[in-house]
């Protein structure tokens, strides 16, 4: 099986050990795993913004980056939302002006082959149990838009429950959003904050070692609130975890 890994913006520039996990995950399972060095941002920013025209060229040209492959995951929920709820409006109201349907056309082609991560391994490799191997105690951060935008569900948790020598303990408040919201967080900077301070304070009362996401952009806005407060609770994406076996751990 080959697939190619739309790694994120934010992954590639803040948190590259994610993509690095997302590959040494998926060659375990055996996919062949590629790297299309064309992809860019998928344009979240300046769509939820308002800039839908300049988000437009960023769609054909994430769209031409993984034309041919049967598969494209990424480990973020927001970027996968982002190409599956959007891309369809984006190329619908450029068809509605009469600009054609070249974005529209992008759209349908790339939208059905695009998975979260944790979708790819449940739904299409069919694996729960991936070989992991992590001595901790670790409590789950459901993120927004996979919870509520790709209605991922139990999906993380049955993959953290699989885990040998994890110990996954229930977070009190756990589909609360963790207050980031990306460009949310820029314009309401004081609610923000208070909601990820309420969100770090139910995972610290777990007694958790690890508070586990599947976005890295909600895991950098609590992991900036946990060092502000000296915390040994540490923030970590689900594919590290995952990835993490007896023979190669986490390092």
């Amino acid at each position: 099986m080959r697939a190619a890994l739309f790694v994120t913006c934010v992954n590639d520039a803040l948190y590259p050990g994610t993509g690095i996990a997302v590959v040494r995950l998926l060659e375990r399972l055996g996919v062949q795993v590629d790297f299309p060095a064309a992809q860019s941002c998928c344009g979240q920013p300046q769509y939820n913004t308002g800039y839908r025209h300049e988000a437009e060229p960023l769609v054909l040209r994430t769209a031409r980056a993984f034309a041919g492959y049967p598969y494209v995951v990424t480990p973020s929920g927001s970027c996968a939302a982002m190409i599956r709820e959007h891309y369809p409006r984006i190329g619908a109201k450029a068809a509605g002006e009469g600009r054609g349907t070249e974005l529209a056309d992008a759209a349908r082609s790339l939208v059905p082959r695009v998975y979260e991560l944790t979708e790819f391994l449940t739904d299409v490799l069919q694996v729960t149990d991936v070989g992991a191997y992590f001595p901790h105690t670790v409590t789950y951060h459901p993120s927004c838009h996979g919870l509520r935008g790709l209605g991922l569900g139990d999906r993380p948790r049955r993959l953290l429950a699989a885990v040998k020598g994890l110990d996954l303990v229930e977070l009190p408040g756990a589909e609360e959003c963790c207050g980031f919201g990306g460009t949310f967080a820029l314009k309401n900077p004081d609610v923000s904050a208070a909601m990820g301070t309420d969100k770090i304070t139910n995972a610290r009362s777990t007694g958790a070692d690890v508070l586990c996401g599947a976005d890295n952009s909600c895991l950098a806005h609590l992991d900036g609130l946990l060092r502000r407060t000296d915390s040994p609770l540490r923030a970590l994406h689900l594919a590290e975890i995952l990835a993490a076996t007896e023979e190669d751990p986490l390092r």
